[in-house]
Order: structure tokens, then sequence, then C-alpha cells
């Protein structure tokens, strides 16, 4: 008997859909069988470019499609609520490009969405689907580095003419953006922090071009963050324990998988197998729509990440001022 493959629509032709479609048309889990663009020739144009067999000119088209069981929505941050939202009531699954949103109102709101229908919603963290995260979160909850006290993450690059990611009105900036990483790393490991401080250099556009952030969780394990649009290309993630140090070198992006243990002059190297996150990530949702593992990601998880990003804006736009975290 054949795999009941779950059937794919891509709503939107953002650049991100080039790191999701290989993985969905090589799975077994997955069909990719429609894209939705603004018109009819860019659809069409990118469906043959991908070879999906078809293309809607429209989103509401897209979320008409019968044949359609599950949206992947790929659009900029600011209207992420709304198309969920709309994807769910016309009986459609979502996986919706992290971040979900900034304000814990909203992501009740979608999942609340979802619970009325009957249907799956899952914020798309691939890296949260990659082994290298698994490992992580063996050593640190294994001991191996003691106590866990203190984690530093960054993700920063250089922005060049992408009018999206500096658009207020599509929800733009650089903790949005990347800085929703280095939050959800933080989070894994330590757990929903109690207290927020963050500190914003603002573009012209009124976005956040810099953040640096601390988080306080409890048992007083300090999380120091930094993501930006205007820094070199870098990433990382260290962990600091009593009794040692793990270092991920590329944490969010696994672009050379690898944990550095390093316990005072001993120094291991933890290898890592390659992996494609954004296909695992579209095959748990797929086996989690078939009733087969549960999705990674849920409601409770979206929350975390809204209510730590508002709580250090809130901070940074207060000058640096401590906020409580929403709990």
């Amino acid at each position: 008997m054949g795999v009941d493959r779950v059937r794919w629509g891509l709503l939107s032709t953002a650049r991100i859909n080039a790191a999701v479609i290989p993985g969905l048309k090589e799975s077994e889990e997955s069909e990719l069988v429609a894209v939705a663009s603004r018109t009819e020739e860019r659809a069409a144009a990118y469906a043959h470019e991908w070879g999906i067999p078809r293309a809607h000119g429209s989103y509401e088209a897209l979320l008409e499609d019968p044949d359609v069981e599950a949206v992947y929505i790929s659009l900029p941050n600011g209207p992420h609520v709304e198309w969920s939202v709309r994807a769910l009531e016309a009986g459609k699954h979502v996986l919706c490009e992290k971040p979900m949103a900034r304000h814990p109102a909203e992501v009740e709101r979608v999942f609340d969405a979802a619970d009325r229908a009957g249907l799956l919603l899952m914020e798309a963290f691939m890296w949260r689907h990659h082994p290298q995260t698994a490992r992580l979160v063996e050593l640190v909850h294994g001991g191996a580095i003691g106590e866990l006290r203190l984690i530093r993450a960054t993700f920063t690059f250089t922005l060049v003419d992408d009018e999206a990611r500096l658009d207020p009105a599509l929800a733009g900036g650089s903790l949005m953006d990347v800085g929703c990483y280095c939050v959800s790393g933080s989070r894994l490991l330590a757990g929903e922090p109690e207290t927020a401080m963050a500190w914003q250099v603002l573009g012209e556009t009124g976005v956040d071009l810099r953040v640096v952030g601390t988080l306080v969780f409890p048992g007083n394990v300090l999380a120091q963050l930094d993501c930006a649009y205007d820094l070199p290309s870098r990433q990382g993630l260290e962990v600091v324990g009593s009794e040692g140090t793990l270092r991920v070198p590329t944490p969010w992006g696994a672009d050379e998988p690898g944990i550095v243990l390093q316990r005072g002059d001993d120094v291991e190297l933890i290898a890592i197998a390659t992996a494609d996150r954004y296909r695992l990530q579209s095959d748990n949702f797929s086996r989690a729509i078939r009733g087969l593992e549960p999705p990674m990601l849920g409601r409770e998880d979206a929350l975390g990440q809204a209510r730590t990003i508002d709580a250090l804006y809130r901070s940074a736009t207060a000058g640096g001022e401590p906020v409580k975290v929403e709990s």
C-alpha cells in the first residue's frame, strides 16, 4: 500500500520557498501540488520554474483548492496571522513561517481558530527539527556542562535591498526576523524567562536594525542575545554551565553541524550528521496531519516566543528598562 502523502500548497512565492520546496518534492510524506501568487502570470512562471502542478493567481484561489490539505505560509511577518486564520477557516492545516506574531493575543487568536476547525497549526522554526538541536538538548539536560548558568545567542547579517524586512507595516525588524532564533534557542534550554531587558538601534523606516538583549530565567540563568541587519554575517550559540561550555558554531542554519564541548582543558568535537532541516520540519507536520506523531511545536511554544519578543521590544522602547515577561 502506498503512502498517503499530504498535499501541500505554497501561499506566496517568497524566497524562503527555495529552501522548503526540495524537501517537499523529495519526501515520501508530502506532495507539493499548488502555489499561489498575487497574479496569474507570476504564479504560472513560478510553478513552471519549480515543477509545481497548479498555479493560482490569488491567495484566495489556493485556499479554495479542494486538493490542498496543508498550506505553508511564507508571507512577510505582518500578514501571518490574517492568512493563517483564513487558511484554517478554509479547512487547511497551516505551517506558518516564523515568527507567527509579536503579540501573544494574536498567537492565541490563530491557535483558537485551529482548535475551532479541528486542524493543525505549527510555527516554522526549522532549526528545532535538526538532529544537532536534539543532541544539544541531550547534552545540556544530561549534565555535560554541569548546572546551566549562561547562554549567549547571536544571529546577524548585513541587509541589502529588502523592503519587506524594513517595513514596519509588515512587522519588519531584526528581532522579529533573526533575533527570534536567539529567543527560541534560549527558551529551549532555559525555559520561560521572567524578565527582559533590551536596547535597539532604529533605522530610517523605524524598525530595529540592531538589538542587544538580556533575559533572566528561573534559577538565575541569564541569556544574552544580539541580532542585527547592519553587522557582518554571524551566528552562534554558547551554553555555559558550572563545569563546562558547549558551543554550536551554526545553530540556526546548521551549515556545518557539530558541537564543541569544553571541560577545563579537554575539548571534544561532537560530530552531527548533515540533514535537511526544512524537510524534517515538513515531514513532521505531514506525519502529524496523518496522526502518526505530534507536531514538534504547538501553542505554548509559539506563545512563549511572542511573550518574550514583546517584552524585549517593550524594554527597548523604554530604553532598556527591565520588563516582566507575561506568563
